[in-house]
């Protein structure tokens, strides 16, 4: 007679949590519309728009407040909760205060020489080379040198996503190459970020 068969092997099975909750405040003077998780945010600085239909979720505004809910989720899906909740938390902040990044030149020799051409941020002199680097300006997003710091530049804007992207592509842009990182340390780095502070 046959041997029995194998035993395959045991059956893993996921915990889901029946239902995750969570909700934002919709402040004064904002405006705020979903449709198909497609989310439109009007305030006194501007409107944004995020396109947030690829993560299975019930968005809805109830009682004057966003309410996210998420049925039956695995834990990956469980993150996606909070996350939704920071973009949206992000447009609520960009279009009532917006964001602010500075930015400082870091050099030990060459001063670094940035400057503003229209849409773009140019970047002279970096580690005495004669190249310009050029950075474009993101949509939203303003230039301003600051008056009372020497060595630094604002970014300001309404979209935090093209605000930090703007800046990273600058930081990026002043990368050292074949030298030793620990010794040449020039660059433009970010020194602040946050909400464009309440006067």
């Amino acid at each position: 007679s046959l041997p029995p068969p194998c035993p395959g092997p045991p059956h893993v099975s996921t915990m889901k949590t029946v239902l995750a909750s969570r909700t934002i405040d919709i402040p004064e003077g904002v405006d705020v519309k979903i449709v198909h998780r497609r989310v439109t945010v009007k305030g006194p600085r501007g409107e944004l728009y995020r396109d947030l239909s690829h993560v299975d979720m019930d968005l809805r505004i109830v009682d004057g407040k966003i309410q996210v809910d998420i049925w039956f989720a695995n834990r990956q899906q469980l993150a996606c909760v909070r996350t939704v909740c920071s973009h949206i938390d992000n447009m609520l902040v960009g279009v009532t205060r917006g964001f602010l990044y500075k930015m400082r030149f870091v050099y030990s020799h060459f001063p670094i020489n940035v400057t503003a051409n229209g849409e773009n941020v140019e970047i002279r002199n970096f580690l005495g080379e004669k190249r310009v680097r050029k950075v474009k300006l993101l949509d939203g997003v303003s230039y301003v040198r600051s008056a009372d710091v020497k060595d630094q530049i604002e970014l300001t804007g309404n979209d935090i996503a093209n605000v930090s992207l703007t800046c990273a592509q600058i930081q990026q842009s002043t990368n050292v190459r074949k030298k030793d990182l620990r010794k040449f340390l020039d660059g433009i780095y970010v020194s602040e970020k946050g909400a464009i502070p309440e006067e």
